[in-house]
């Protein structure tokens, strides 16, 4: 009886070791679900069939959520993120500028208050002698979006047909172009980006690097460098998370042939003074123009130095930037895609001020609170589709570290709506502290770098 017992336990190990095995091979979206449930690894021919499948309806937003979140809980090794990245690339167009007489490199970045880099960043890159291909994002919730920001600029269209991006990148006078992705550029990452944002399945360090990089690899740049930001008004909050995003990236990008470079760098305050989109580009303006927050344009000069290095061009971009050169650059750009740089930039109806409450030194700016008071000003949006304010935001008069006192103004809101006063009030609320004296040292903005 218990020889009968050992021998029944025997096949029932073997039925099940069959049973997994067959998992980790079948083409069928239960299987795949499954084998990613009890933790087993996706083959390569898995990950293609389903990522196709989803891509032409074949498996449903449920079973695609259901998988999503299996790898949430259980990960995915480097090879299933590689060919997960691959997959969503394949589910659309690749462009292709290697015939081009100039270098090509992009900068992304995972968002923040206050991020504007991007506007001084990509001309100042293409007057050092790179094409910059910089395909862009709009804002939702409390982060800024880029092509919401130039957006404001008189007549500037976010949409750049591939022929006409072309021209522009490969002009020496221009060789920047900063437009909206195309409808065919990863159309996976555009429905699964969606399904994980209703599905409780974002948080997830493999789907977000291959979102982030299916795109970027797909829009053909030979070189990319990441800013990966940190902090209280990122998405990722520790050094550890973002580093561990930041290496995932980069390692994406190497497998893909695409030289790859990731800084990390802090959010717990806004860059520079401004959070909005025509706050943003008069900044922006302000900084190619030789003047601007320090923070800015050290950022700025930063990354232009990191891209500069992986194209092999022996330029410093801080001199290009003190010359006029990137000015120059800007101006250009801008007109490319049917904007006027000497256009007045719009307006807010109405703006209110928030005083200092007593005399001392301001410790805390809280880049969360000031990115959603913006947002509730009218400056981002809740939902995709939304229209945003060109003039809504904040004006941010005093920084960490700088003396206040009593009844002095530290930030000026902008809306065309007086009613979302004091709704971003609220959000304010806590998100600013002034103590008698402070000798806390000054957080560094670069927090490291991650290299292959």
């Amino acid at each position: 009886m218990e020889r009968l017992s050992e021998a029944t336990d025997k096949n029932q190990t073997r039925v099940r070791s069959r049973a997994r095995l067959a998992n980790v091979t079948a083409l069928d979206a239960v299987s795949i679900i499954t084998t990613k449930r009890d933790g087993g690894e996706l083959s390569d021919a898995q990950i293609d069939w389903v990522v196709d499948g989803f891509t032409n309806g074949t498996v449903a937003d449920e079973q695609m959520a259901a998988l999503a979140m299996a790898i949430v809980w259980r990960g995915m090794t480097r090879r299933e993120t590689a060919r997960w990245t691959a997959a969503m690339i394949a589910s659309g167009s690749r462009l292709d500028f290697t015939d081009l007489p100039r270098p090509t490199v992009d900068k992304h970045s995972t968002g923040g208050v206050g991020d504007k880099i991007t506007l001084p960043l990509a001309p100042l890159v293409a007057a050092c002698g790179a094409a910059v291909p910089q395909l862009s994002g709009r804002g939702l919730g409390h982060t800024g979006g880029t092509l919401d920001k130039l957006e404001a600029i008189s007549g500037w269209q976010a949409d750049v047909p591939l022929p006409r991006m072309r021209e522009i990148l490969a002009d020496p006078g221009i060789g920047a172009v900063v437009c909206a992705a195309g409808a065919d550029l990863a159309p996976a990452d555009k429905r699964l980006y969606a399904l994980r944002d209703v599905t409780g399945t974002v948080e997830s360090i493999p789907l977000i690097a291959s979102s982030i990089m299916s795109k970027k690899i797909a829009e053909g740049t030979a070189a990319l460098v990441l800013d990966v930001k940190v902090g209280a008004g990122a998405f990722l909050k520790t050094l550890d998370g973002a580093r561990e995003l930041a290496t995932a990236m980069v390692e994406l990008g190497t497998d893909a042939g695409v030289r790859t470079v990731a800084l990390l760098t802090a959010m717990d305050t806004p860059l520079g003074r401004t959070a909005g989109n025509a706050l943003e580009v008069a900044e922006s303006v302000e900084v190619l123009a030789g003047g601007g927050p320090a923070d800015i344009i050290e950022l700025t000069v930063t990354l232009a130095r990191e891209m500069v290095a992986l194209t092999g061009i022996d330029l410093d971009p801080a001199d290009v930037l003190a010359d006029g050169r990137a000015m120059d650059q800007w101006r250009a750009m801008v007109r490319a895609q049917g904007g006027d740089p000497d256009a007045p930039l719009p307006t807010a109806k109405h703006t209110q001020v928030v005083r200092a409450e007593r005399d001392g030194v301001l410790t805390r700016l809280d880049a969360m609170g000031v990115g959603l008071a913006a947002w509730r000003l009218g400056a981002g949006r809740a939902r995709q589709g939304d229209p945003v304010q060109a003039g809504a935001g904040i004006e941010m008069h005093a920084k960490p570290g700088d003396s206040v006192t009593a009844g002095q103004p530290l930030l000026t809101l902008h809306t065309d709506t007086p009613d979302a006063f004091a709704r971003a009030e609220a959000a304010l609320d806590g998100a600013l502290a002034i103590e008698e004296s402070a000798e806390k040292p000054a957080t560094p903005l670069v927090l490291g770098r991650v290299e292959a």
